[in-house]
């Protein structure tokens, strides 16, 4: 399975299988992406990555390769059931393949022509890649020059292949500030989905919403996320509310007014 181009290709929807997902995406990720996810720790980024890859080698007819650097698979495999999908079921009927290496090492085999990645993605017939996460990838150099060159190359080698990747990348601030340009990541990725921790009268909730969805339109609003036992669902948008990002929203004027008058 080479990588002839996307000719004629280039507007072709992934379907991710994410309730709620695919609306705001117009039907999909772009064929032949990359999407990262990005968000603090415990907002959901693997649970996005596993489903896209569970979906849709059980749905949708695409094997799927994971490359984790922070889990045994053995964990993602645990953690996937907890969501309601079996990733080893998976495994062992020839649709998905996990590869648990480090940055460096994989670095280097995806710039090695019949090297594990290479290899790996021929054996399984891949469609699909899940990398966990970038944030280890980072961590190779401090210098921002290597990194960004760092982030090309590894990004351009898993576009060789007609495959669609998700990748994760993690968020310093739980709520909050929020940055999108570590390494160029935003300008090398053709989607954004960031994922984050908002407070709603002293509860916890999870938003998601598209911040780049690169030559496609996408519903801009923040939209209330749940991670539940059969899957991701990604439900209606956060109404009434203002200041959303900040962590801490704040009831609009006029949903006050209205309270205020029924009460």
């Amino acid at each position: 399975m080479g990588a002839p181009g996307k000719g004629g290709m280039d507007n072709q929807r992934v379907p991710t299988g994410i309730t709620g997902l695919d609306e705001m995406l117009g039907g999909g990720l772009l064929f032949n992406s990359v999407a990262v996810v990005k968000g603090a720790p415990g907002t959901g980024k693997s649970c996005v990555g596993m489903e896209f890859i569970s979906r849709g080698a059980s749905e949708y007819g695409e094997n799927g390769l994971i490359i984790t650097f922070e889990e045994f698979p053995r964990q993602l495999y645990r953690d996937a059931v907890s969501i309601g999908f079996d990733l080893r079921a998976l495994e062992q009927e020839g649709k998905l393949r996990t590869i648990f290496t480090t940055p460096a090492v994989f670095l280097r085999e995806i710039q090695q022509p019949g090297g594990i990645f290479d290899r790996t993605i021929e054996e399984v017939s891949a469609r699909r890649v899940f990398v966990d996460s970038m944030t280890q990838l980072e961590r190779i150099t401090q210098d921002p020059v290597q990194l960004r060159e760092i982030m090309y190359t590894f990004l351009n080698g898993l576009l060789r292949y007609e495959i669609t990747a998700v990748v994760t990348q993690e968020d310093a601030f739980i709520t909050g500030n929020m940055s999108v340009a570590e390494a160029g990541l935003s300008y090398i990725v053709d989607t954004i989905i960031q994922l984050r921790y908002v407070e709603i009268s002293s509860s916890i909730d999870r938003a998601l919403f598209v911040l780049k969805h690169r030559a496609s339109d996408h519903d801009k609003r923040i939209r209330r996320m749940t991670i539940t036992s059969q899957g991701v669902k990604v439900e209606a948008a956060f109404e009434g509310r203002e200041g959303i990002l900040s962590g801490n929203p704040y009831i609009t004027r006029r949903l006050k007014k209205a309270e205020e008058f029924f009460k």
